[in-house]
């Protein structure tokens, strides 16, 4: 629920992207409002609201390995370790996930998390199988694979070292230094170019971060994994994204011009998208963080959606149209030249996959 004051302002939910539990609506379901009179005769009775927590759930799928054929997207297959991300990020297109639970994709999603600890194992028998052929697994996709519940489950890293032993190749996409940790693996599987890494830098505004993803590294903390992993001989890429126009497209140049000091291979944007639940949990942070910037936003937001807060088509939806898209890319593109930055598809190598061994056979090389 949002938080009201006597005043009946909208106050910050302290430490999350969300300002609200919001209930989907697209199942029917009854939505729930805040009664500002009601939380005050309650906290008068009760105190204030108790701390929220982060809960998690172990979940035991069948399957770990998901397929798309999405035409406006690099790869076929991913690999999702956990449901939910405490990162917190509001703008995240992941959110509506949460729905399916019957939850809410506002502070549900951020808060009531799901760790799916077979996945190891489950990947390890697809990859198994004989029907099955080798391309680029992508983790990240979805929800952070090194969001701070890692810590404890280190999921994603077992995934890598299946990876590896396999010959797998795969591609990562984080906002966390978290990666850092599990460097000796990368290291080893990009000598046998079977791996890519994608971190995501929205500004370089500590406060403004804060606002937007209250619990990922800080942009400077992101910059200096993507210079670590560039050493190290690790492909990377820095993803500008999403970028919100009048809110952090003005970090564009300064991001590119970082991440080219840092070493770092390739650069590319994403605009921002609004699916299902996401806009009006948007709608909501920019009423409470930037209320006299909200309605310019949306207006740009909009002009380059084709007049909606998001667009849902194929082929469009990842390609933003109108002058402030023209805009955007045009200052991309300079800055890109200014720094010889490219933008690159990295092509990793399939050849190497080589199928688990089963039988409790273990590989002497």
């Amino acid at each position: 629920m949002r938080k009201i004051n006597h005043a009946n302002a909208i106050m910050p939910v302290k430490g999350r992207g969300a300002q609200s539990a919001q209930v989907p609506q697209r199942f029917g379901l009854a939505d729930r409002q805040s009664d500002g009179d009601w939380r005050d005769a309650m906290e008068a009775l009760d105190g204030p609201p108790v701390k929220l927590r982060t809960s998690v759930t172990e979940e035991h799928p069948k399957t770990i390995l998901s397929f798309n054929q999405s035409p406006d997207i690099a790869f076929d297959r991913s690999i999702n370790a956990y449901r939910g991300c405490e990162h917190g990020c509001v703008y995240c297109f992941a959110r509506p996930t949460h729905a399916y639970h019957d939850l809410s994709p506002g502070l549900d999603f951020e808060t009531k998390l799901f760790a799916k600890p077979d996945a190891p194992r489950l990947l390890r028998e697809t990859l198994s199988r004989p029907k099955y052929r080798p391309r680029p697994i992508a983790m990240g996709t979805n929800t952070d694979p090194y969001q701070p519940i890692e810590n404890r489950y280190r999921i994603t890293r077992e995934l890598l070292e299946v990876c590896l032993d396999t010959r797998h190749p795969v591609t990562i996409t984080t906002k966390s230094d978290r990666i850092l940790r599990d460097l000796d693996l990368l290291m080893e599987m990009s000598q046998r170019n079977l791996v890519a890494i994608a971190i995501s830098v929205t500004s370089f505004d500590p406060e403004l971060s804060r606002k937007l993803e209250p619990r990922a590294a800080s942009p400077a903390k992101r910059m200096a994994a993507l210079k670590e992993l560039a050493a190290a001989g690790v492909p990377t890429h820095c993803s500008i994204s999403p970028i919100i126009p009048a809110i952090t497209d003005e970090f564009m140049e300064a991001i590119i011009t970082k991440a080219a000091d840092a070493g770092v291979a390739s650069c590319g944007w994403i605009p921002l998208r609004l699916p299902h639940e996401v806009a009006p949990l948007f709608h909501e942070w920019l009423d409470v963080h930037f209320p006299q910037r909200a309605d310019k936003v949306m207006n740009i937001v909009r002009s380059i959606r084709n007049g909606r807060d998001n667009d849902p088509q194929f082929f469009s939806r990842m390609k933003p149209s109108g002058v402030w898209a023209d805009l955007l890319r045009t200052r991309f593109r300079i800055a890109c030249r200014r720094t010889d930055m490219k933008k690159l598809r990295f092509e990793l190598d399939c050849s190497q996959f080589r199928r688990p061994e089963t039988g409790g056979q273990l590989r002497l090389i």
